[in-house]
């Protein structure tokens, strides 16, 4: 019996050590939830901004010429994989490496320490992603792009949607498609469409990609504050069910031991 409320505190000091760690990573990722979600906000209004002018220079007719627009016959893809820098966030990262098996045959460009580790690269941090970085990696992918390497591009990453609850998607930004409204664009384009569109396609990918990582990172916060929350809950369930077994067996040990006194004074008096 003693040896079972030696081990049961042993138990009660370790969860309660997690318990502290649970704590303390909640904090961090607490933290950090506000100025990611600026971050995401930002990044989101830059793409879209870039997604509608890329948009009203596809209304034009003659940039159907160009090479962006230009649909293949054959479905050699590449996908920029954008997961966490750690673990301990939920599904955040199985939910991400989940999507990206809908792809086996895709050629993986990662971005995020797990991403990395998986694809034994180099390590890319999802969390400081700056646009230089995305700004580099879109002239590489652009230029591939039109000499052919590969036909298709696309981003998976994670769509925010509120602290509790986001969604792992991909989204397709080569080639271009074409834009759903028919509407005439009241903007003039100089020297031409086409001309704007060959330079401005490699801003539009690094903008897209660059709020892509923005997005993912404040879902991440959000996801391992939301683990380490559920975690503190669970360890302290946990640690009231193990003090109330640790007590039981106590209680159970000194009974045991006056029964023992008991019945040894007993066995002297007669």
């Amino acid at each position: 019996m003693a040896g079972n409320t030696k081990l049961l505190r042993q138990r009660i000091k370790s969860v309660n050590s997690t318990l502290q760690l649970t704590k303390a990573m909640g904090l961090v990722a607490g933290s950090k939830i506000r100025r990611a979600n600026e971050g995401m906000q930002k990044a989101r209004q830059y793409a879209k901004a870039l997604e509608k002018a890329v948009s009203l220079l596809c209304l034009d007719g003659e940039v159907k010429k160009s090479v962006y627009m230009q649909k293949r016959e054959r479905d050699r893809t590449k996908l920029v994989v954008i997961a966490g820098d750690r673990g301990l966030a939920g599904g955040y990262n199985a939910n991400v490496f989940r999507l990206c098996r809908n792809f086996p045959d895709a050629e993986i460009i990662p971005i995020g320490k797990k991403a990395c580790d998986r694809s034994n690269t180099s390590a890319v941090s999802s969390e400081h992603y700056s646009f230089e970085e995305a700004s580099a990696l879109s002239e590489a992918l652009c230029r591939d792009f039109c000499e052919g390497v590969y036909d298709r591009l696309g981003v998976i990453y994670t769509e925010y949607q509120s602290v509790m609850a986001s969604e792992a998607k991909v989204k397709w930004l080569l080639p271009l498609e074409n834009p759903k409204s028919k509407e005439t664009a009241d903007i003039v384009f100089e020297p031409d469409c086409l001309t704007v569109l060959e330079n401005a396609v490699k801003e539009y990918v690094a903008g897209s990609i660059c709020a892509a990582a923005r997005e993912s990172f404040a879902c991440e916060v959000a996801a391992r504050r939301n683990a380490m929350d559920s975690a503190e809950k669970n360890a302290t369930q946990m640690i009231e069910n193990l003090s109330l077994e640790y007590n039981r067996a106590r209680q159970g040990a000194i009974t045991q031991e006056i029964t023992e006194i008991v019945a040894g004074s007993g066995g002297d008096t007669l």
